[in-house]
C-alpha cells in the first residue's frame, strides 16, 4: 500500500498519538494539503490545544470509537499494534501507517530533502541547518525533534523548494525518507531495544545513506569511527567533514575560543567558505555547523547564509537551556541521554567558568540503562556532584529489575532521588553561587529545575 495514494486532500486521516513532538506539525502539515485531520492522544498538552485551534479534534484516551470515518491511520512508534485504534483500524480494513511514512510522503514533494541523522546532536543540526536555509531566504518546510526559538515550534511549512528533516534511527524510521542530502553525524550503540548491536545499527544508517539518488549527496562525519565503518565501501562518493583530517572535503580552521565559544573558518577543499562564529559552546556543536554547513554548500547556498544563520542560532529547546538563577547557582536543561551526548555536554561545561558542576541525571528506560551502564558510570563520574533521578520508562515495563540506586552505587558521591520531588529538595540543598546546575535526561527531569527556580516541591 503507497500513503501517497491516501494523502490527498479530502481524505480523513486520524492521527494516533498525535500530541507528539513530530506528530503534530505531521497533523498541521496534513491539514494545510486539505485532509481532514482527526487524532487522539492519551495527556492533554499545549500541541493538543493548538492542533484543537485550528479545527483539528482531538479525543484524549485511544478507543476504536475514536476512528469514525476515517480512511487511514497514521501512528507513532510508540503505539503498538495492541492499542485499540490499530486492532480496530485492522479489524475494519482501514489501512495502518507510520508517521515516518507520511513524512517520508511528503518529502517527495520537495526537490531537496536535507534529513539529518545520528545517534546524536540531530535536533541541534537540524536546527542549524534551519537557521541557514531561512538566512538565505529559502523558505524550507522544517521538521525537527524540538522546539526552536526562530519558528516558536519545532516545524514550519514552508513554500520553497527544499525539506529539513531530523531522522531518526529508531525503528528504522528513516529507512521511509527520500533524502537528496543524507546527513550522518556520528553512529554509536544506541535504541538496543530494537538494534541488535552496534553492527546492526551501522546496517540501518548505511540503508539510509544507501537511499540517497545518484544526483544527491552523503555528508558524514570522518572523526567518527562508526560512521566511517558505515560508509566503508559504499560505491559511491562521500562529502566528509572534520576537524582532524586535513584530507576531509569540509574543515574548520583557524579554531578560536572566546570566553568558551568557537569561531572558526568553515574550508571546503581548500577554499575559505565561510567564517561562523557560533553562539554555543562545545567542540560537537562546531562538528554539527560543519554538518549543517556541509548541507548547505552542497544545495548551492552562499557563504553568507552560514556565517547569519549560525551567528543567531542560540540553541534548541533542551539543548543546554538556560532556564535561570536560584541561590547564585545558574540553573540549564539539556536533552542528553545517551553516553555520548553526556560525555559532549560535561565536556563543554567543564570549559565554562563554574565552580562546581551539579549534574541531576534521569536515565531514559531501562533497556538503555542496563546495555550502556558501565558507559553511564564512566561519564557520570565527571561532575562534582551528580543526583540520579530514578529511570524514565517511556515505552518499557521494568522486566529488568533495574533502577539508578544501581548507578549511585557505582559512582562515588552519588545522591540516589527515588521521585522527582526529592530531585528538586536535594538541588535545593546543595544550591551554591558560582554552581552550574543541570538537569539532564529525555524524560521529564526539566520539572525538578523548573520547581526549584519556581520555590514548589
Amino acid at each position: 500500500m503507497d500513503i501517497s495514494t491516501y494523502l490527498v486532500p479530502g481524505r480523513r486521516a486520524h492521527l494516533a498519538g498525535i500530541g507528539g513532538v513530530s506528530m503534530s506539525p505531521l497533523a498541521e502539515v496534513l491539514h494545510g494539503m486539505g485532509l481532514a485531520v482527526q487524532g487522539s492522544d492519551m495527556n492533554e498538552s499545549p500541541a493538543v490545544e493548538h492542533l484543537r485551534s485550528l479545527g483539528i479534534p482531538v479525543a484524549i484516551g485511544h478507543s476504536a470509537e475514536n476512528l469514525g470515518d476515517c480512511d487511514l491511520v497514521i501512528r507513532t512508534a510508540a503505539i503498538h499494534d495492541d492499542n485499540p485504534e490499530i486492532s480496530g483500524a485492522v479489524t475494519r480494513g482501514i489501512p495502518v501507517f507510520e508517521r515516518a511514512q507520511a513524512w517520508g510522503a511528503i518529502m517527495r514533494n520537495y526537490q531537496n530533502a536535507l534529513c539529518i541523522s545520528g545517534t546524536h546532536g540531530k535536533t541541534t543540526t537540524t536546527s542549524m541547518a534551519t537557521h541557514i536555509f531561512m538566512a538565505a531566504q529559502k523558505d524550507p518546510t522544517v521538521m525537527i525533534g524540538g522546539t526552536l526559538e526562530l519558528l516558536h515550534a519545532g516545524y514550519r511549512v514552508g513554500k520553497g523548494d527544499t525539506i529539513i528533516a531530523e531522522s531518526c534511527e529508531y525503528c528504522n524510521s528513516f529507512l521511509s525518507f527520500f533524502p537528496t542530502v543524507a546527513v550522518i553525524l556520528n553512529v554509536e550503540a544506541d535504541h538496543l531495544d530494537f538494534f541488535k548491536d552496534l553492527a546492526d545499527v551501522e546496517r540501518s544508517f548505511r540503508k539510509f545513506a544507501e537511499l540517497v539518488p545518484e544526483r544527491g549527496f552523503v555528508v558524514a562525519n570522518r572523526d567518527d569511527a562508526g560512521a566511517r565503518e558505515t560508509l566503508a565501501g559504499i560505491g559511491r562518493d562521500v562529502f566528509w567533514f572534520s576537524l582532524r583530517d586535513a584530507d576531509a572535503d569540509c574543515r574548520a580552521e583557524n579554531l578560536v575560543w572566546t570566553d568558551g565559544l568557537p569561531s572558526f573558518d568553515v574550508v571546503v577543499r581548500g577554499e575559505r567558505y565561510a567564517r561562523a562564529a557560533l553562539r554555543v559552546g562545545g567542540e560537537h556543536n562546531v562538528m554539527n555547523a560543519l554538518a549543517a554547513a556541509s548541507g548547505a554548500y552542497l544545495l548551492g547556498l552562499p557563504g553568507a547564509a552560514v556565517e547569519q544563520g549560525l551567528a543567531t542560532f542560540h540553541g534548541a529547546g533542551r539543548r543546554f537551556e538556560k532556564k535561570g538563577e536560584y541561590n547564585g547557582a545558574m540553573v540549564y536543561d539539556d536533552y542528553a541521554h545517551h553516553p555520548g551526548e553526556l560525555h559532549a555536554l560535561l565536556a563543554m561545561a567543564r570549559e565554562l567558568p563554574y565552580r562546581r558542576i551539579v549534574c541531576a541525571f534521569q536515565p531514559h528506560t531501562y533497556t538503555r540503562t542496563h546495555a550502556l551502564f558501565d558507559e553511564f558510570v564512566r561519564e557520570l563520574k565527571r561532575p562534582d556532584v551528580v543526583v540520579l533521578a530514578e529511570i524514565y520508562a517511556a515505552r518499557e515495563q521494568n522486566d529488568i529489575g533495574i533502577s539508578s540506586a544501581d548507578l549511585a552505587a557505582k559512582i562515588p558521591g552519588a545522591i540516589y532521588c527515588p521521585t522527582l520531588a526529592k530531585v528538586t529538595e536535594t538541588l535545593r540543598a546543595l544550591a551554591r553561587p558560582g554552581d552550574l546546575i543541570l538537569t539532564v535526561g529525555a524524560g521529564d527531569i526539566y520539572k525538578a529545575g523548573e520547581n526549584l527556580l519556581k520555590g514548589d516541591a
